[in-house]
């Protein structure tokens, strides 16, 4: 079996998520976990300019993935800033160019979800998942979000991202404000559950 975590990221928050994602689901047995970037669509002088230039070479390293490789994975799990309670365009773009592997069904019943970052706490975290939600299931993905199981989204204590949609975190206005252990841990359920659905939903492989 093999999973994908799929991230976009200005600043590296939604990177340190994907790791965490990864980590998770590479705690499922046989599952061979991969972690790749969309390709950045900002010019270089606005990266500079909002000073995302020097954060972004900590997660350089990640490769970038192509739309028509999506159909090699059996688990799919993607992780996006919000924009306006939106997909940020960088992963919108990436999207809208899997259109010929929507027109060939070639990924319906893989399994997917998303990840998401505000600013704060309640930046657009839901609407973002959902929105996201609404393109795996016109791809026909079975969408796995992150259940109540997972008991850090239920406190009150402390400020936290964590929904049942999926994981998330918040940056702060800044970007100042790095994922808690909490929303890691979340990220690592949410990777774990996903990758465990996906290994519940593949064929059996048949005798010779």
């Amino acid at each position: 079996m093999k999973t994908l975590v799929l991230f976009y990221s200005t600043y590296g928050h939604l990177w340190k998520m994907a790791e965490a994602v990864a980590e998770g689901a590479r705690q499922v047995e046989g599952n061979e976990v991969v972690v790749k970037r969309v390709r950045e669509t900002l010019p270089a002088e606005l990266l500079d300019k909002i000073h995302a230039t020097e954060a972004q070479k900590a997660f350089a390293h990640v490769p970038i993935a192509t739309p028509e490789e999506l159909e090699q994975y059996d688990a799919i799990i993607f992780g996006t800033p919000t924009r306006y309670g939106n997909v940020a365009s960088q992963m919108q773009a990436y999207l809208d160019a899997t259109g010929g592997l929507w027109a060939r069904g070639a990924l319906v019943g893989k399994v997917g979800g998303a990840f998401v970052g505000t600013a704060t706490q309640h930046g657009g975290q839901e609407t973002t998942i959902r929105s996201f939600h609404t393109e795996l299931f016109h791809h026909g993905f079975v969408v796995v979000g992150l259940p109540y199981a997972w008991q850090g989204q239920n406190g009150h204590e402390t400020v936290t991202g964590g929904t049942p949609y999926g994981a998330s975190t918040i940056t702060g206005g800044q970007g100042e404000r790095q994922p808690s252990e909490n929303e890691l841990e979340g990220a690592r359920f949410q990777g774990r559950h996903t990758a465990e659905i996906a290994r519940k939903l593949a064929p059996v492989a048949q005798p010779a």
